[in-house]
């Protein structure tokens, strides 16, 4: 991969900590997790075509609109344990200087959080990707993605051993040979682990993920087969959360919560055995 330029370097991180939110409840007794990707578009409420143009303001500067549209976002998120965002803004001049990541970790009583700034252009703007956890992380690396600038993806692990599930959450390009770039990245760092969750904006349908992509020989499962773009008319499945087989899909939903261009799409799973509660890291 070293022909191929980056802006930063891999980084193995610690996520951020929120010291009041440290005794809330972890996982379920019964082992299940609920799993939640959302693209906020930086808190943009986005109900017709017309609002790319008659909007885009908002992309540069403050408006009144955001924070609430965050708060219905944070009430939204309290129902998850594990959370995927795209198209945070990491506390800019249009945000307000308000780090949405840390905002809606507030606001969603998440112990864990972590954002990851993929593009930088000082007070105006700080597009980032952000994780949410009620679980602690053993692990957590912060990957600049292949091709032009801008786009990134979040590995997590919790567990360890070839039992650890490995969590990867990112926002990948719009171009197919850029994307398949990406994938194949993505591929090389979770292809030695058993459990497998990938979330994110993937701006593409899931056969393409499945069948033509890096990602085929895995037997990832797409769970989510409704449309997710646009949020008023959902016509195009961009949004995904893919497990592996080892995994037991409870329920998927894509919401009907129209606050953002994309809407978001809500897994839960039942974990295996050797990843129940008791040898999960919970908060603390």
């Amino acid at each position: 991969m070293a022909r191929l330029r980056q802006t930063r370097s891999v980084g193995l991180h610690q996520p951020r900590v929120n010291e009041h939110h440290l005794q809330a409840p972890g996982l379920p007794e019964d082992g299940r997790l609920r799993l939640l990707s959302f693209n906020i578009q930086v808190g943009i409420s986005t109900e017709r075509y017309r609002h790319y143009l008659t909007r885009s303001w908002q992309h540069l500067l403050p408006h009144n609109g955001r924070a609430g549209n965050l708060q219905k976002i944070g009430e939204l998120l309290g129902d998850f344990d594990l959370v995927a965002l795209q198209e945070a803004d990491g506390g800019s001049l249009r945000s307000g200087y308000i780090n949405q990541v840390e905002h809606l970790a507030q606001l969603g009583a998440f112990p864990y959080w972590y954002q990851q700034l993929n593009r930088n252009l000082g007070r105006f703007a700080q597009h980032s990707n952000g994780v949410l956890s009620r679980l602690r992380p053993q692990h957590l690396e912060d990957h600049p993605l292949p091709g032009p600038a801008g786009r990134g993806a979040i590995l997590v692990r919790f567990g360890e051993g070839e039992d650890a599930l490995i969590v990867v959450m990112m926002h990948l390009a719009l171009g197919a040979k850029t994307r398949a770039l990406q994938l194949a990245y993505i591929r090389e760092l979770i292809g030695g682990y058993r459990h497998q969750i990938l979330m994110g904006d993937m701006n593409t349908h899931a056969n393409d993920l499945l069948e033509r992509s890096p990602l085929r020989d895995l037997g990832l499962i797409a769970p989510q087969v409704e449309a997710t773009f646009p949020s008023w008319r959902p016509q195009r499945c961009l949004d995904h959360i893919l497990l592996s087989p080892s995994l037991t899909l409870e329920r998927v939903e894509v919401l009907s919560q129209p606050i953002s261009d994309h809407l978001p799409v809500a897994v839960e799973i039942r974990l295996p055995a050797a990843l129940t509660p008791d040898t999960l890291p919970a908060v603390r």
